[in-house]
């Protein structure tokens, strides 16, 4: 390797965390979170407790917002007495025709108006589709050989595209209706004949048969504009489909679907005749379900970016059922957009795209803005976002994002990872340190068997001891024992290089090892320097005997070339606009390995990372680091 590092700035850089010539400058150097005297903030985030739901915290983290958020925004609509018994009654199963009109006959079943969502759909996948193709995260699959049948063995992926119908947002953006119908409608053909009993099977899964159903109601005019048999079975199978959720919206896997199947509900009640008494019922549950769902500055539990979006585009597709039968949407609809935003775009890079966490890629910036603009929320990332977990700096173009909290409950997570501590970081149009991501996206071009090791510790870029997760990984997305309590500190530094600081703790690895891991954080105003000092702590009064291996892993982001000094102690990232960053450590010697990024479509890049390894005494250790802009 070149040893252009050393000759640069051989000793220009040093890694004290502190200044010690500014009177009265507390030193930054790790410390016990603990100490009184610090006056630290402590933030204990337990696994086996649940956030509260976002109407107790509604009011106070909803900056930006364009407007304030009262408690009743969350509270189901206001009801008279004969509206109320109508819900109960249908709720204990009496039929919507018999509620709306008892003294006459039910009304013809159709479609009360056409909806038209302001979402767009990956127009790369709805050409595929009109070519002949399914199209799922870089995967073709001929639509003359799909299995549309139950017991057809496919991957998540394509179970959603296929069995929820997702692929007709992208066929709608592909090309006018008339050029896409036929496609639209010979897919929908095959699949009816295919899954002629309801509640038969995978495709009946609740977060599937809700998606399914709301996708028909949407893209009404896409399915149903021209055969009019295909029509009439859509029809009669959207009926047995809204019958069954209403039924079944319970058995839903988590809370992320249990919302998608209310917010179907609601949809039927909007857009089928005599649909009142569904909408009031499904109107009541989507409110609730919503609460249950978001945390109390607007996270979703699961801390996964992809849910978060996902949940935003439910309720975007939902409100404008409410606009196509001219009616005003649920207060808490409208309110719980607005607060699930911010905490999103906290996790936005400079660039506007979104970092890799809980199994998320890298999506683009261009689809988020897409998003946001549907939701017509106006507003700024949280710097903050406590409850949710994650924590943002943003310093003249570059931005830092650290993962400081538990990772979800067992219950709430559906791709979880043991990423606590690691963080992201971006200068510009570039990321210089990532994670790898693409979990929720394994089965299309990630193979499926690597989706658990990348929801493992080493795939992101914190410290690991002895190869272990510091929360243990699952298989079925969910995680085990491991991180119990995180404490986080958040300050601005001043001196001759002002920063803004942030130092956090995990216990991941303490009944294991007998060590707490804590890590500081600083980002310089100018956003040109950041210092990090990783410290190993013994969590009893006497450190555990014997040694420990250890690796602090730094994923570097796509495009940026690494080359090492002669010393091992440094390494040089070249970055694509030709802008050079350096990174310095005091103890251990670095070394390049391979790695792997996905993308916001799913697509994994070959990527490396540098990584300090060694072994160390369980009676602790620090490691000081520091990653700067050269030129």
């Amino acid at each position: 390797m070149t040893d252009s590092l050393s000759r640069t700035a051989p000793d220009t850089i040093e890694l004290p965390l502190g200044d010690p010539q500014v009177p009265g400058e507390d030193d930054a150097r790790a410390i016990p979170l603990r100490n009184a005297e610090e006056g630290l903030v402590r933030e204990e985030l337990k696994r086996r407790s649940d956030p509260p739901t976002t109407a107790a915290a509604a009011v106070d983290h909803a900056a930006g917002a364009s407007r304030a958020l009262a408690l009743a925004d969350f509270a189901p609509p206001s009801l008279g007495a004969g509206e109320r018994l109508m819900r109960m009654a249908y709720r204990m199963g009496v039929p919507g025709s018999v509620l709306s009109g008892p003294f006459r006959k039910p009304s013809a079943l159709r479609l009360l108006a056409t909806v038209e969502s302001p979402l767009p759909g990956r127009r790369p996948s709805g050409v595929a589709l009109r070519a002949g193709h399914f199209l799922v995260h870089g995967v073709k699959a001929p639509i003359s050989q799909m299995d549309f049948t139950p017991s057809a063995r496919l991957t998540p992926p394509f179970e959603q595209a296929i069995h929820g119908f997702t692929w007709l947002r992208d066929l709608s953006s592909s090309a006018p209706r008339e050029q896409c119908s036929g496609v639209a409608e010979r897919i929908a053909a095959a699949w009816l004949k295919a899954n002629p009993q309801v509640g038969k099977g995978m495709p009946w899964r609740v977060g599937l048969a809700a998606r399914r159903m709301l996708a028909w109601l949407v893209h009404a005019p896409l399915v149903m504009s021209g055969d009019k048999g295909v029509r009439t079975k859509l029809l009669a199978q959207i009926a047995e489909t809204a019958r069954w959720l209403d039924r079944n919206h319970g058995k839903a896997e988590d809370r992320l679907e249990e919302v998608a199947a209310w917010c179907a509900i609601t949809a039927a009640g909007l857009l089928l005749p005599d649909g009142k008494p569904r909408r009031l019922y499904g109107e009541a549950g989507l409110v609730r379900a919503l609460g249950e769902l978001v945390g109390e500055d607007g996270g979703v539990l699961s801390r996964s970016p992809y849910a978060q979006m996902e949940a935003l585009r439910l309720l975007v597709d939902c409100r404008a059922c409410y606009e196509a039968v001219r009616r005003d949407p649920p207060d808490a609809l409208e309110a719980m957009m607005r607060l699930l935003v911010p905490p999103l775009l906290t996790l936005t890079h400079a660039d506007g795209s979104l970092g890799n966490w809980q199994g998320s890629g890298a999506t683009s910036a261009n689809t988020l803005r897409a998003l946001v603009e549907a939701t017509r929320v106006r507003t700024r990332p949280l710097r903050q976002a406590r409850g949710w977990g994650y924590q943002r700096v943003a310093a003249k173009g570059a931005v830092l994002q650290f993962d400081a909290a538990p990772p979800p409950l067992a219950r709430h997570a559906r791709y979880g990872c043991a990423s606590t501590l690691a963080f992201e970081f971006s200068s510009g149009a570039h990321r210089l340190i990532v994670n790898c991501g693409g979990a929720a996206m394994a089965g299309g071009q990630i193979p499926v068997r690597i989706e658990q090791g990348l929801r493992a510790t080493a795939a992101h870029s914190t410290l690991v001891l002895e190869d272990a997760n510091s929360t243990a990984v699952l298989i079925g997305g969910k995680l085990g024992a491991g991180v119990g309590e995180v404490e986080i500190d958040r300050r601005s530094v001043g001196g001759k290089k002002p920063a803004t600081r942030l130092e956090a703790s995990h216990d991941g690895y303490a009944s294991r090892f007998g060590l707490v891991h804590r890590r500081i954080l600083m980002l310089s105003d100018e956003g040109d320097e950041l210092r990090g000092e990783d410290v190993l702590v013994p969590s009893g009064r006497k450190g555990k005997r014997g040694k420990v291996n250890y690796a602090i892993r730094f994923h570097v982001g796509p495009g940026v070339e690494l080359s090492l000094t002669k010393d091992r102690k440094g390494a040089r990232l070249a970055l694509p606009d030709g802008t050079n960053w350096q990174l310095r450590t005091t103890e251990g010697e670095l070394s390049i390995e391979d790695s792997m990024w996905s993308d916001g479509d799913g697509r994994p890049q070959a990527i490396e990372q540098l990584v300090i390894a060694g072994m160390i005494s369980r009676s602790g250790a620090n490691f000081s680091w520091l990653l700067k802009r050269m030129g």
